[in-house]
Order: C-alpha cells, then sequence, then structure tokens
C-alpha cells in the first residue's frame, strides 16, 4: 500500500513540474507571435506562383531594341564562282574545273529604299548576292561599292514596298560597360540576338594601326558577320565584323565597325563612288611610360609626333615634331587607333581642332584635312602628290613622284637610273596626275594581265616595267 502510495505522489510531483516548465517557458513563447499578428485585413496567397527571380527597373531590358532590329537584320548569301582542282573525270570528260562556292553572312538594311550594308568579306568575289529578310523573303542585290580596308560593303534590293531599317546611332558616344545587343545569321538561323557589354574601344587587331574596331562580348559566331550591334535603344552603334577565336566559333571577344566609320564610308560611296579619307598627316605613335622616361616626357599618355608630312594640313596648322596630341575635338588620344578610328569619320577639308601638348602647355590647333597625298605602288613603293618644281625638273605636266622604294626591287630600279624623286608617268597607259589616279589604276587593272609601269628615269629617260 505504501509503494503504492509513493508512486502516486511521484507522479503528482512530476505532473506538477512539467505543467510549470510549461507555464514558465513555452507559453510566453507563444503569447509573443499571437500580439505581433495583424487585426487588419487577412493576406490572401494566390494560387499562381511567379518566378523564383526578381527584375528590377534598373535591369537592362532588350525587348525594344530586338523588336527594333530583327526585322532589319537579312541574311545574305554570296555564289561566287571559284577554280577547283581539276579532277579526273573534268580532264576525260573535258568538264570546265570552275565551281560555284557559297558563303553566307548578314547585313543591315540602313534605309527604307532597300539600301544595306555588311562586311566586304561577305561579298568577296561575288557572282550573285542573294538577299534573304526576316519574313522569308528572297531579293537579288546588286553591289554599289566597298572598301577593303574598312570590311564595309554596300549592297542594294529592289522593292516596291518601303522595308524597315536600322537608324545609325553615335558610336562616339558609345560607353565601355554600355548594354549592346549582336543581331544576325550564325550558321544560318534567322534573326538570332545576343546580349554583351563593350569591353574596349578603338581596338587595332592588325598590328598596323589602320582598324579601329568595338570590341564587345556578346556571342558572334559564323554567320554573324554584317549583322547589327545595337544599343538597348535599338540604335545602330556598328557592324560585326570579326572574332577573336582559336576554333573558328566565338569564345569571348567580337569586334564592329564603330557606326560613325560606317556612316562616312556610305555616303562616301553613295556620292563619290569611292571613300574620300581626310588626312592630317603627322608621323608617330603613341607613349608608354617606357618611351615617356627615354624621351623624359611628363605624361603617358597621347600620340607622340615625331614627323609632320609635307604639304599637309598639319604642317600648315604650325603642328611641329615633339608634339603630343591629347585630342582631336571632344576625343581622347591615348593610342594611334583613337586618331585614326577619328580621322576615318571625317572627309577632305572637314576642319578639327587639335589639342596639343607643346614645351608643357596646352594648346588647341584648327587643322584642315587634306586628301592623301601619298599611297603604295607595288612593286616600285611609296609614291606621292608631284609639285609643280617637280614635274617641270623633267618637263612634263602629270605624274606622281617616288618618295620610298620597295626594298626588294631598289637595287634593280637604281641600277637602271631610276630614282627617289623620280616621276611615274603612267599604269597601264592611263596617265597620272595624283595619287587618286594611282589607287583607282590599281582597284580597275585586270589581275590576269600583268601591269605596265612608265617611269622616268634621272636623266629624262623613259622606262616601261612589266609586272
Amino acid at each position: 500500500m505504501k509503494k503504492i502510495i509513493t508512486l502516486v505522489c511521484v507522479s503528482v510531483l512530476g505532473g506538477l513540474l512539467t505543467l510549470g516548465g510549461y507555464k514558465l517557458f513555452i507559453e510566453k513563447d507563444e503569447q509573443a507571435v499571437v500580439l505581433e499578428q495583424s487585426t487588419d485585413t487577412p493576406v490572401y496567397v494566390p494560387t499562381y506562383s511567379s518566378p523564383s527571380y526578381n527584375v528590377s527597373a534598373d535591369s537592362p531590358n532588350f525587348v525594344t531594341a530586338a523588336e527594333k532590329s530583327i526585322d532589319a537584320v537579312v541574311h545574305v548569301k554570296n555564289t561566287a564562282i571559284v577554280s577547283a582542282p581539276m579532277t579526273m573525270y573534268d580532264l576525260f570528260s573535258g568538264r570546265n574545273s570552275q565551281r560555284a562556292q557559297v558563303g553566307t553572312g548578314s547585313g543591315v538594311i540602313i534605309s527604307p529604299t532597300g539600301y544595306i550594308v555588311t562586311n566586304y568579306h561577305v561579298i568577296r568575289d561575288a557572282n550573285e548576292i542573294s538577299i534573304t529578310l526576316n519574313n522569308n523573303k528572297i531579293f537579288n542585290a546588286e553591289l554599289i561599292g566597298a572598301d577593303e580596308t574598312t570590311d564595309i560593303a554596300l549592297i542594294k534590293i529592289e522593292t516596291e514596298e518601303d522595308l524597315p531599317f536600322l537608324a545609325f546611332g553615335d558610336s562616339d558616344n558609345a560607353k565601355i560597360g554600355e548594354w549592346v545587343l549582336a543581331v544576325g545569321n550564325p550558321f544560318n538561323l534567322n534573326s538570332t540576338v545576343t546580349a554583351g557589354i563593350i569591353s574596349a574601344k578603338s581596338r587595332d587587331l592588325s598590328g598596323q594601326n589602320i582598324q579601329s574596331f568595338i570590341q564587345t562580348d556578346a556571342a558572334v559566331n559564323p554567320g554573324n558577320s554584317g549583322g547589327a550591334l545595337v544599343n538597348t535603344n535599338g540604335d545602330l552603334i556598328g557592324i560585326n565584323t570579326a572574332i577573336s577565336s582559336r576554333t573558328g566559333s566565338y569564345i569571348g571577344y567580337s569586334f564592329a565597325v564603330p557606326s560613325n566609320i560606317t556612316r562616312k564610308i556610305v555616303n562616301d560611296i553613295m556620292e563619290y563612288g569611292n571613300v574620300q579619307n581626310g588626312i592630317l598627316g603627322v608621323v608617330g605613335g603613341a607613349i608608354n611610360s617606357k618611351f615617356a622616361e627615354a624621351n623624359d616626357l611628363d605624361t603617358t599618355q597621347g600620340f607622340f609626333v615625331s614627323d609632320v608630312q609635307e604639304d599637309t594640313g598639319a604642317e600648315m596648322a604650325g603642328i611641329k615634331s615633339g608634339d603630343i596630341i591629347k585630342k582631336i575635338d571632344n576625343i581622347e588620344i591615348n593610342k594611334f587607333s583613337d586618331l585614326s578610328g577619328y580621322l576615318k569619320t571625317k572627309s577632305p577639308n572637314d576642319i578639327v581642332d587639335v589639342t596639343l601638348l607643346r614645351n608643357g602647355d596646352i594648346e588647341v590647333v584648327p587643322v584642315t584635312l587634306l586628301k592623301p597625298s601619298v599611297t603604295l605602288l607595288q612593286p616600285i613603293g611609296e609614291v606621292r602628290n608631284a609639285s609643280k618644281k617637280d614635274l617641270k625638273r623633267y618637263n612634263i605636266e602629270y605624274g606622281v613622284k617616288i618618295s620610298d622604294f620597295n626594298d626588294e626591287y631598289e637595287p634593280y630600279l637604281k641600277r637602271d637610273g631610276v630614282e627617289e624623286g623620280g616621276i611615274i608617268t603612267k599604269i597601264n597607259g592611263q596617265k597620272l596626275y595624283t595619287v587618286d589616279d594611282v589607287q583607282n589604276a590599281l582597284k580597275t587593272r585586270d589581275f590576269n594581265k600583268p601591269m605596265f609601269i612608265e617611269v622616268i628615269t634621272k636623266d629624262g629617260e623613259k622606262l616601261i616595267y612589266k609586272f
């Protein structure tokens, strides 16, 4: 009996301890939660669950840019006739070894009347150019003109209806880090849009300071060439041209010809049939820390003028060897491609304000750009416009002057009495008055036939070289 009473007492005591602990520790927490509950209208949870990510108002929105761009970017097909290796079947059957070779790329409609910009390498050697619009309509295109140096070509299709087109933006205002879209036809997939940012500007891939690309990390692959690079407003700021790749496909960087250069080339082709370049007339290079130290300079940025070419705007404006160009108009100059890229947007007789650092002082000098007075005539070498004094020396009325020999042919030319300062009068019978005539003669020559160059020796004798 005593054991039962003891057991009951222990049970009662355990129950009291449990109840006390509950009241002391747990019930208080539950009351705290209840006090925080709102007595307002209940919040109803919708049955549809939205995506787990959040889109802020500051996030880039590419929808508008894509809608403006897609219909203005076209597929370009180039059919060229090439000579294939002769096979035994060709030999016995008498069949011609020439074959049709098809290449593809992209293009950008820049006017409602059917003008289209693409890369020169997309339509090079084309016997037929075919354009497919985004609505799958197909047209034959005519080549209007091209500039091989910048890899830009202008073609045109004839259509009765106005076409969607992209307006040129100002590529000088494009900023590093700005979002961009690449629109084109990679792998023949129409209307492909990829996004990225501008990684760099004034990028030269040639090592010869003749290029000034916009670099972007938007994915660009074979077939994108000639397509559009647009900003988030849908403005055309570049023509996709090249990729940096070891595989032939995109691995991180792509490059576009800036829209300001493209627009200048297109306008020149439409108005003149070729590109009209305006030159400053300076020779030199970019400054780095090593160069600055060796030449006792206080700056590591800018373009150092080592020489000024005669009869150029720079010489007439008083620019001197040793000057450092810091700006042209509002464009900062840190490397040669900054300088060459901006000048490619200008024409002969344009006036630019050149900001110089001279002897520690900043000066702003207006310079009138002139037509190039120097060009390369292989295999002779470099030639330039001849002055009246140069022509009078040989008693002739036309010709261009040899300013620098090609090293390979220099011994042979000098052996025949041809000297630097000598005059070249004709190419394939065409009279030469300026370097423009030289360039036109080279462009229009038949490369399947030899080239004949007429030269005046130092004794006034005419020699004709066959190359």
